[in-house]
């Protein structure tokens, strides 16, 4: 997978599949292209995010 950059709209797009519309996270970083790991950071990024507003 390497060190790619994904746009926030991509990894915000990618934490939305799986924590409101309920898609496997295995499922959705196979689509993607991206590892579990990214998914799991990233979200951990914007569930702060979100709680901060």
């Amino acid at each position: 997978m390497g060190n790619t950059n994904f746009t926030e709209d991509f990894k915000r797009d990618a934490v939305v599949q799986i924590t409101e519309r309920g898609y496997p996270v295995a499922e959705v970083a196979a689509r993607l292209g991206i590892s579990k790991y990214s998914f799991y950071e990233w979200r951990k990024r914007y569930v702060l995010v979100s709680a901060q507003n």
